[in-house]
């Protein structure tokens, strides 16, 4: 049938394969950077393991536990923390097909993205060193596809694009002495981290009963010694499932997927007839309200890239000229026979002592020019996939992956060309940051900038929060354990904070000497990146969070004013904001002698917090 399938040919700058978090925040970031991106996702909605199918956690550098504000704030920011505060705000109820509609909708938005759900890359040409056109099939329409794109980024997760383009990959687990790691395999083996089904399960105001269908697995006490189950002591309570319900690594995690799927049922069912059937586990009145049909798959192919991310990078977090984006989840290896290994923990985290670069050499093919990609199938050794994997990082990943893409697309130059000349390099860097994204040790130095050229005052300040931090160059402090190396730390608190003494309303002003005409104004906006902030159905993980409105130090109602002649004139005003980053374009050019930014209201808190200012003609 799928050969007589009528083909459409399309043309694109960036073709995305795959809409998990990593290709939706490439997406995102290549098409506003001025690139057309064709994103192709073969599943009826996107968020790969975070989306409603799946629903896994969206954790990153930050792991699992709140930090100290002021001191350590390594959350993810740039597009995936646009993410987090857009459901964080509109998704009240935590409902996992919300946040698939809020990627939908970020998608959509963008005109230069055409969203292609339901779409599988099925084929790839080759020709000497670059991919010349992809076909993609959707089904559920009967069509068939041809694309040509100028860069092809794979964010399958399986990669999948890149496979069938015949790019190198690593599968397995490397022994100690291939890339000289203390936490490899003594010899090396194929086997994989496994896969999870996680379930959904509902407190009601009676006993529900649970009859396990024949084919669910036994599981006794001694089964489940080492991977608590009972009410009131797992991590995350019965309302989420459990990530340690694992299986399959020991199998092709791609070519056995379905057979995984099958059995990873048979262990959840079991689990859950255990909980309700076998002892006192809490759950008299607990019922199973959902249960996942597709695995959520830790590991698969890991392609080779320009550079391999390996242990020693991760562990001493070393430099990396080329860094687009960083790291910081523990080193989380699991037994890849999963629940099987019933002697063994589920998984022994190594933690990691500082956040670490990820550089684009990990993201740019070896033997094909014109090929990058994002996600869990970064060139990454086993031992440093177990940090990279996870999808916050994943999506950071794909944002810098996005502005080398688009910076390829429009120049000419290959990716490895942009990564091998400091001058482009820097570009990409300097990109990043002006995105509001992080880069261990490096500053944002924006010559077209006129905030650099004013004279900052407030209407108050503090000792930790005075008022040139808005345009100190970096967002966030990172100055304590688990933070940055001593070395590459930028002391302080890289804010404005106004006294809480003097209370609300609250300004800054930015003064020329001359005269300036400003056109665009670029807030970036304190949203506590030192908690924890995702999606989650357990009540306990979520009570550390701020759900179902703005962060409390976020900006909730404010003012941009220009000053002409002596008379303040307000240009922008918004009264309900929630987002860290905002824009404003201005009507027109006006001259002005100064800018000020008047903050009415935060959310819930009585100082005013600015991360930065940029003020451009």
């Amino acid at each position: 049938m799928t050969s007589d399938l009528p083909t459409t040919k399309l043309s694109t700058d960036v073709l995305v394969a795959g809409g998990g978090i990593s290709g939706v925040a490439c997406a995102l970031s290549a098409a506003r950077n001025g690139a057309g991106v064709i994103l192709c996702q073969d599943r009826p909605v996107l968020g790969g393991n975070a989306s409603s199918e799946v629903r896994m956690h969206v954790v990153g550098a930050n792991t699992c536990r709140p930090c100290l504000d002021l001191a350590l704030e390594p959350r993810e920011s740039g597009i995936v923390e646009e993410i987090r505060l857009e459901n964080a705000m509109r998704n009240a109820q935590r409902s996992p097909s919300m946040f698939d509609l809020i990627l939908y909708e970020k998608c959509r938005a963008e005109a230069n993205i055409t969203l292609m759900l339901n779409t599988t890359v099925s084929g790839v040409e080759v020709a000497g060193s670059k991919i010349t056109k992809v076909q993609a099939q959707r089904l559920s329409t009967e069509d068939r596809f041809e694309i040509v794109a100028k860069v092809y980024v794979d964010c399958t997760g399986d990669s999948t694009l890149a496979a069938a383009a015949g790019a190198v990959y690593l599968e397995g687990r490397e022994d100690k002495e291939a890339f000289g790691e203390s936490l490899a395999q003594e010899s090396a083996d194929k086997k994989r981290l496994g896969s999870t089904l996680l379930f959904m399960a509902r407190k009601h105001d009676r006993p529900m009963p649970f009859i396990a269908p024949p084919w669910a697995r036994k599981f006794t006490e001694e089964d489940l010694r080492l991977r608590p189950h009972a009410n009131g002591d797992v991590d995350y309570g019965l309302e989420y499932g459990f990530w340690w319900a694992e299986w399959g690594g020991d199998l092709d995690t791609i070519k056995h997927n379905e057979p995984i799927r099958d059995e990873l049922l048979a262990i959840v069912l079991g689990v859950w007839d255990h909980i309700k059937n076998s002892g006192n586990h809490g759950a008299d009145n607990w019922a199973l309200d959902w249960f996942g049909a597709v695995p959520g798959k830790r590991e698969s192919r890991r392609l080779i890239g320009r550079h391999i991310l390996n242990e020693a990078d991760v562990l001493q977090s070393r430099v990396q000229p080329d860094a687009i984006a960083y790291g910081g989840w523990p080193i989380d290896l699991h037994p890849p026979e999963g629940v099987d290994r019933p002697a063994e923990h589920p998984c022994t985290q190594h933690p990691v002592p500082w956040v670490y670069d990820i550089p684009l050499g990990c993201c740019i093919a070896r033997d094909l020019d014109n090929l990058m990609f994002a996600g869990r199938n970064l060139s990454a050794t086993h031992v440093a996939f177990a940090s990279t994997r996870v999808m916050a990082t994943c999506g950071v990943v794909g944002e810098g992956v996005g502005v080398v893409a688009a910076m390829a697309a429009k120049s000419g130059e290959t990716p490895n060309e942009i990564r091998e000349n400091p001058i482009t390099m820097a570009k990409v860097q300097q990109q990043l940051l002006g995105q509001d994204a992080f880069l261990i040790g490096q500053l944002l130095h924006d010559d077209t900038d006129l905030a650099l050229r004013a004279i900052i005052t407030a209407s108050s300040e503090t000792k930790d929060g005075p008022a040139m931090n808005v345009v100190s160059g970096q967002n966030r402090a990172m100055q304590k354990d688990r933070g940055v190396t001593a070395d590459r730390v930028v002391p302080g608190t890289h804010r404005w904070i106004s006294d809480a003494v003097e209370g609300l309303p609250a300004w800054i002003e930015l003064r020329w000497v001359e005269p300036v005409s400003l056109q665009r104004v670029e807030l970036v906006f304190d949203t506590g990146l030192h908690r924890q902030l995702t999606l989650t159905q357990s009540d306990a993980y979520y009570e550390q969070m701020c759900w179902g409105s703005g962060q409390p130090e976020c900006a909730k109602h404010y003012e941009v004013q220009l000053e002409s002649s002596g008379e303040w004139t307000t240009v922008a005003s918004e009264v309900q904001q929630w987002q860290r980053r905002a824009s404003h374009i201005l009507d027109s050019a006006t001259p002005c002698s100064a800018l000020r930014v008047r903050i009415l209201s935060t959310w819930r808190g009585d100082q005013a917090r600015i991360m930065r200012i940029g003020a451009y003609a």
